[in-house]
């Protein structure tokens, strides 16, 4: 009998890094240097998920559609909440929300043109920038969350992770470029 896949270890870690979305959201109705330790400390246990997800389904070989879906989803969603919880108490603004939108528009046109091209049957994989990109736009919102609290051990935290989130938003540009380049002719022929 085939074991349940939705219940494996990578897609119940998976689950996790979804449910941390609105738990680190939350700490941002709460004030103090606590609640930014709080939300950092989820958002770093949601990271390490991303990693280890992938890691253990193709170690264990316990791969599945239903992870292919969710992971993708699960780390667009931490990501977008963060930067736009951070946008929300002021900790990136002015220019930096340039950085930010680059981020956010690249991942719903790349999330667009892979569900297009996956109706086409074409595959567009993950580059290697692709995923220094995933990594440093981590590095940026984990620094960022510290914010305050982080100013209070190591001042300039924040803007340490403003420059980061910039890196990210270069290497965004130039992934969401790989990936359109990659579709295009699809998208061209259709």
């Amino acid at each position: 009998m085939k074991r349940n896949v939705a219940w494996n270890l990578p897609n119940i870690l998976t689950y996790g890094r979804i449910a941390a979305v609105p738990a680190v959201a939350f700490c941002f109705y709460f004030e103090g240097n606590t609640a930014r330790w709080i939300a950092l400390g989820i958002f770093i246990v949601a990271a390490i998920t991303d990693f280890l997800d992938g890691y253990l389904a193709r170690a264990w070989q316990q791969q599945s559609a239903l992870g292919r879906m969710l992971d993708p989803i699960a780390d667009k969603l931490l990501v977008a909440v963060c930067l736009l919880m951070l946008a929300a108490d002021g900790t990136i603004g002015g220019w930096s929300m340039v950085a930010a939108i680059i981020i956010l528009c690249r991942e719903i046109l790349v999330s667009g043109l892979r569900e297009f091209l996956a109706e086409l049957r074409v595959s567009v994989p993950v580059t290697q920038l692709a995923k220094w990109k995933t990594t440093v736009q981590l590095v940026a919102v984990a620094v960022l969350l510290a914010g305050p609290a982080g100013e209070v051990i190591l001042p300039g935290t924040t803007l340490i992770g403003l420059t980061a989130l910039w890196v990210a938003a270069i290497l965004t540009l130039y992934t969401g470029y790989d990936y359109f380049r990659a579709g295009i002719g699809h998208l061209i022929d259709e």
